[in-house]
């Protein structure tokens, strides 16, 4: 069978650094902390009283009132991320066969701040089942992505793709497929997460996955640093325009890069802790790998996980150096969750965004808030800290890996 190629053809995001790409692409490369204190609740009776927030966000920039009414803010920010990305690509064009444009687009949680005021609202109302008629169409995860299609009229593929904080990874590789087999021309795939909320965070909390160092919460995102404490928390979406490359040249569409490569495995280890020496992050790497033709050695950074977990930064590091053997070493490696946070399920799409930017702009974006050297990671690994450095960028992949054990990874390279 002859596989289609498939490149990249617009990029959009709203973020805790940016309320679009252009934005959000400068800060990240700039290593600007999106970290600050919650506004979106009170957190008095919470250990943790810090996130990424999306700052500066009315929704009535975006929405009429009755409309905003109507759809989660999870949605809110798929539907902005995917406008940028479409507009970007022109895809809003009255000549594209919008039968054969698709949208898959992923949360890991879908409307978690609905689903707790309806709730809220049921149980301090004496238990009168006065819900809103829009409360499951707001919950669901799946819906940001009908939002979308119905927002352009996109009649081909449509669905989400759930896998915790892998999620929207795992729509970037299904888009990847069901273009090169045909089944689509364009899709726009990405995700969108917002879980700064009282039982999103309360829920983390509980599993101590979330960094409580609220006396230096501004640099609390550590990853590889000896100092880590957990992930900090963020919210927003990203979305790309992945495209059938004759269908992209035919119309004149500009191309950011090539998708070549996509993995997945499973670590098939325990329910939130990765495999101690990354087994299953060196098979999704090594599968990404098998599927773009590529040698270990085309590849010139990596945006790995790197949440800032005690176990899991180390792991991921070991997978890393299993794959890559001495190469490892000739690599750039970063944590771009040291500046955006972890975006749960829309983790994968903002990092493959800002993945796909540094093969554009020959840079790779910095691991920030590094302190203290863990004498568990090898120090022959350039892990980018602190500022960003310029290099040429020809090929880079991206990791995501989400509770459960499911393991993601994307590779992309300069479009020829």
């Amino acid at each position: 069978m002859n596989l289609r190629r498939v490149v990249v053809t617009g990029i959009g995001a709203i973020s805790p650094v940016g309320l679009n790409a252009k934005e959000t692409w400068e800060n990240v490369i700039n290593g600007v902390s999106g970290i600050d204190l919650i506004t979106l609740y009170d957190t008095t009776n919470f250990k943790t009283k810090f996130a990424c927030e999306v700052k500066n966000y009315d929704p009535a920039n975006y929405f009429d009132r009755k409309e905003a009414r109507k759809i989660d803010r999870f949605t809110q920010f798929a539907l902005i991320a995917a406008d940028e990305a479409v507009k970007d690509a022109g895809l809003d064009a009255e000549s594209i066969d919008k039968t054969r444009v698709g949208v898959i687009w992923s949360s890991g949680i879908g409307g978690v701040e609905t689903f707790y005021q309806e709730v809220k609202g049921y149980i301090e109302g004496n238990y009168n089942p006065r819900f809103s008629p829009f409360f499951i169409p707001k919950i669901i995860s799946d819906i940001a992505a009908g939002h979308i299609s119905m927002k352009y009229g996109f009649m081909g593929p449509n669905y989400c793709t759930v896998a915790a904080c892998a999620s929207s990874s795992n729509a970037i590789i299904d888009a990847f497929n069901l273009i090169r087999l045909g089944m689509a021309d364009a899709i726009v795939a990405g995700g969108s997460e917002a879980s700064i909320n009282e039982i999103g965070m309360g829920g983390f909390q509980a599993m101590m996955a979330i960094s409580t160092n609220n006396e230096e919460y501004k640099t609390a995102s550590r990853p590889f640093c000896a100092t880590r404490d957990g992930f900090v928390m963020g919210e927003g979406g990203s979305g790309i325009i992945l495209e059938e490359y004759e269908h992209a040249k035919a119309r004149g569409a500009k191309i950011y890069a090539e998708m070549v490569g996509g993995g997945l495995s499973a670590d098939a280890y325990h329910l939130t802790a990765p495999h101690p020496e990354g087994l299953g992050a060196a098979l999704v790497m090594q599968n990404a790998l098998k599927v773009s033709g590529l040698k270990p050695e085309a590849v010139d950074y990596i945006n790995v996980h790197g949440t800032a977990t005690p176990l899991g930064d180390i792991a991921e590091l070991k997978a890393v150096i299993n794959v890559f053997g001495e190469h490892a070493y000739n690599l750039n490696i970063s944590s771009t969750k040291s500046i955006v946070g972890h975006l749960l399920g829309a983790a994968g799409a903002m990092e493959a965004t800002f993945t796909i930017m540094s093969i554009k702009d020959d840079i790779v974006p910095p691991t920030i808030n590094h302190k203290k050297v863990d004498e568990n990671i090898d120090p022959k690994l350039n892990l980018t800290l602190h500022k960003a450095q310029k290099r040429k960028v020809n090929v880079a992949m991206s990791n995501t890996f989400g509770f459960g054990g499911h393991n993601t990874c994307v590779v992309f390279k300069k479009a020829e």
